[in-house]
């Protein structure tokens, strides 16, 4: 039985993880770690019921010190990392502090980490944006072309991870993630904001039309490639994780509407694009089938339905929550 850490713990893809090891894994127990209390149950899910979890509010940038004594405290042998700036296409503002924490931040807490011999494995959540726009399903040897500030911090930290691996043995691994989405999930991404406007009647701003591609898996099919990849990947390799194929945002904002049995028409009006948008995301993710047996289980059409179920629950504290991305340290 072994203790698990989940940095960045307070966000939906943290929650799902940490829900999906308390299922799964036997764990002894499941730790997480954030900047913030957990939000309301809404976005909790209400996971701090569970009675081998607990929650720590720890700002990683800036209250290392108090996350460190937490970690040799409770002495995770598996630490997933979650914790980043997020959203690329905010980063081109203040973007010296997304190098802050996704860079500089995560390197700091390697460091000290190298010391701590009760690590067995330190899993990084990377992101598909550090591959750029793509013509074909791309392969983790892939050239990296980010287009973001934000995915340019992003790539700082693997390389960096990659490195202390092969020269310091440093136990890691990588996951690239395609988009992921979940119940649970903020506001201002696309999928819940439109299952929340949807229900509130409110219209859903399509940048360029929904041109751009991505591609999309539900975080708890993230949270099984974790599971795996923990219990059986050989340490220092770098995994993608998607479907075998991207969608269009139009196209997903058409099977939402479908989910919500209401017309695309009524759900969604045109706006321009957003800078640095990429026109596709599109990841071959057959290196983690073939070394640990994953590939994603839960079909869009299915977590759609489950997202709108999600949102009928909790309509009435939803319609109150803010849509729009706020930057904070």
């Amino acid at each position: 039985m072994k203790t698990y850490a989940v940095l960045g713990g307070g966000g939906s893809f943290g929650i799902h993880t940490a829900l999906y090891l308390l299922e799964h894994a036997n764990p002894k127990k499941v730790i997480g770690v954030g900047r913030n209390p957990l939000r309301p149950e809404p976005f909790s899910l209400n996971v701090d019921q569970h009675p081998k979890y607990h929650y720590y509010a720890y700002h990683l940038t800036y209250e290392l010190d108090l996350l460190l004594e937490v970690l040799d405290r409770e002495k995770p042998e598996v630490i997933i990392n979650y914790a980043a700036q997020g959203e690329g296409a905010v980063s081109w503002k203040h973007s010296w502090r997304f190098f802050e924490t996704n860079s500089m931040g995560l390197a700091r807490l390697v460091e000290a980490l190298m010391e701590r011999p009760w690590l067995e494995r330190f899993i990084q959540i990377g992101t598909s944006e550090m591959y750029g726009s793509v013509e074909h399903a791309t392969k983790e040897d892939e050239p990296i072309k980010p287009t973001s500030p934000y995915a340019a911090s992003k790539v700082a930290f693997d390389m960096y991870l990659m490195s202390v691996h092969r020269f310091l043995k440093f136990p890691m691994n990588i996951i690239r993630p395609s988009n992921a989405y979940c119940p649970g999930q903020l506001l201002h991404r696309v999928i819940p904001r439109a299952v929340v406007s949807g229900l509130s009647g409110k219209k859903l701003p399509l940048h360029g039309g929904g041109r751009a591609e991505k591609s999309y898996i539900h975080a708890r099919d993230l949270g099984r490639a974790i599971h795996l990849v923990a219990e059986n990947a050989p340490l220092g390799t770098v995994y993608n994780a998607g479907p075998p194929q991207p969608t269009s945002i139009r196209a997903l904002v058409e099977k939402t509407a479908d989910a919500l049995e209401m017309k695309f028409e009524d759900l969604c009006e045109m706006t321009g694009d957003r800078l640095g948008q990429d026109s596709r995301y599109w990841l071959d993710s057959s290196a983690i089938k073939q070394a640990v047996g994953w590939e994603p289980q839960i079909s869009l059409e299915e977590g759609l339905t489950e997202m709108v179920t999600w949102g009928r629950k909790y309509l009435g504290q939803l319609e109150k929550w803010p849509m729009d991305y706020v930057l904070r340290g």
